[in-house]
C-alpha cells in the first residue's frame, strides 16, 4: 500500500545560480550609486595614511607610535579642512583594520557634549574593554574647543583613569579653547593650511576621476578661493560641475558669490580716480547688479591695496580704515553707511597722497 505522497520527503527546491548572482549585481550597483551620491569631501576622503597629501612629518611621527605600539593621547588643532579628522580615521584603520568603528568613539560638534556625556557615553565607553580585543580603544573628539569648561575639567580625569583601556584624539580649530590641564595630557600636532601645490594635485585626481571639464583659470580660481581647505576645494569644486559646463573661473565666482577679480578692479579704479559722489553710485549700482557684499569687496580690495604701488602714509590710512569698516559691518552696521565711508577714506587717502606729493 502506497503512503500518503504528503508523507514522501521531497528535497528542497533549490535557487537557480542566476537568481543570486542577479541580486548580488543588484546590491554591488546599489553600493555603487549610493557612493555616487556622496559629496566628494567623503568620497575621495583619504582612507589610509599613505594617501594624505601634506602634513608627512605629522603622519610619519604617529605611524612610528603606531609601529611602535606607543600611541599617546592626540590633539589635533589648526584651520578647517586641513586634514585633522581624516589623518585620526586613517590611524584608525591602521590600528584596528576593518572592525575599526566597533573600537572607536567619534563625538561631533552635532553632538551635545556637556558633562552628562562626559559621565555617561564617554566614561563607560573608556572603562570597558572588547572581550575578543586586545590593546586600546580609540575616542575621538572632533571640534572639541565646543566642548563647556565643565566638560572638559571632566573629561581630564577620565584621560588618566583610563589610560590603560582607551586613546583620546581631541581636534579643535583653536587650540586657546582647550584648557591647559587637557593640552598638557596630549602630544599636540598643528596642522597649518594647506599648500597650492598639494591642494592642486588632488584637485587634479578628482578632476580626473569625476571627468570635469575645467578651464586653467577656472583652476586657479579654485585655488586661490579655497584659501588652504581641502573641504573648501572640493565643495566649491562639486557645487561649480553641478551648475556650470565647463568649469572657468566666472562659473566659480558666480556660484560662490564671490566678487570677479574684474569687478574689484573697476571697483578700485573709482575709488583711487573718481570723485565721493561717482564712485559711491557706481559701488551701490555694481553691488546691487552683481548681488556683491561689502565685507566680500573690503576682503578683496585688501589685496589690491597690499600690492598698489602708494606712499607708506596712505597705505597705513587704508588699510586702518577698512579695517574699521570691516568690524563695523561684522557687528550688523549698516552697508549703505560703511559703503560711504569706504569711499570718504579713499578720497582722504588720495588728498594725503596729493599733499605728499607737493
Amino acid at each position: 500500500m502506497m503512503g500518503d505522497p504528503m508523507d514522501v520527503d521531497t528535497p528542497p527546491v533549490l535557487s537557480k545560480p542566476g537568481g543570486m548572482k542577479g541580486k548580488g549585481k543588484a546590491v554591488i550597483s546599489s553600493l555603487g550609486q549610493e557612493r555616487d551620491n556622496l559629496p566628494w569631501v567623503e568620497k575621495y576622503r583619504p582612507a589610509s595614511l599613505d594617501d594624505l597629501i601634506s602634513h608627512k612629518d605629522i603622519i610619519s611621527t604617529i605611524s612610528r607610535f603606531i609601529d611602535e605600539n606607543r600611541l599617546p593621547h592626540l590633539l589635533f588643532y589648526g584651520p578647517p579642512g586641513t586634514g585633522k579628522t581624516s589623518t585620526i580615521l586613517a590611524c584608525a584603520r591602521k590600528l584596528y583594520g576593518p572592525r575599526y568603528k566597533s573600537m572607536m568613539l567619534e563625538l561631533n560638534a552635532s553632538d551635545e557634549r556637556g558633562i552628562d556625556v562626559v559621565r555617561e557615553q564617554i566614561k563607560t565607553f573608556a572603562s570597558t574593554k572588547k572581550i575578543f580585543s586586545s590593546g586600546f580603544k580609540l575616542i575621538i573628539l572632533d571640534e572639541a574647543d565646543a566642548m563647556t569648561q565643565v566638560a572638559q575639567n571632566a573629561l581630564r580625569r577620565i584621560i588618566e583613569k583610563y589610560t590603560r583601556n582607551v586613546r583620546f584624539c581631541i581636534i579643535c580649530n583653536y587650540v586657546g579653547k582647550i584648557i591647559p590641564a587637557l593640552q598638557s595630557r596630549c602630544t599636540r600636532f598643528r596642522f597649518s593650511p594647506l599648500k597650492e601645490d598639494q591642494i592642486k594635485t588632488r584637485l587634479d585626481y578628482v578632476i580626473g576621476a569625476e571627468g570635469i571639464d575645467i578651464t586653467d583659470d577656472g583652476r586657479q580660481a579654485l585655488l586661490k578661493l579655497s584659501l588652504g581647505d581641502m573641504r573648501r576645494a572640493l565643495n566649491i569644486l562639486q557645487a561649480t560641475h553641478a551648475a556650470f559646463s565647463p568649469v572657468t573661473e566666472q562659473a566659480v565666482y558666480l556660484c560662490t558669490g564671490s566678487p570677479l577679480p574684474a569687478d574689484i578692479n573697476q571697483i578700485a579704479e573709482w575709488l583711487l580716480n573718481s570723485d565721493f559722489a561717482t564712485a559711491y553710485e557706481n559701488i551701490q549700482q555694481l553691488r546691487i547688479t552683481k548681488g556683491l557684499a561689502l565685507a566680500d569687496i573690503i576682503t578683496e580690495l585688501h589685496d589690491v591695496v597690499a600690492v598698489t604701488e602708494l606712499p607708506p602714509p596712505v597705505r597705513i590710512v587704508l588699510l586702518d580704515k577698512m579695517a574699521e569698516i570691516e568690524y563695523n559691518l561684522s557687528t550688523s552696521c549698516s552697508e549703505k553707511i560703511q559703503l560711504g565711508a569706504l569711499v570718504g577714506s579713499f578720497r582722504i587717502g588720495c588728498d594725503l597722497a596729493a599733499k605728499l606729493s607737493t
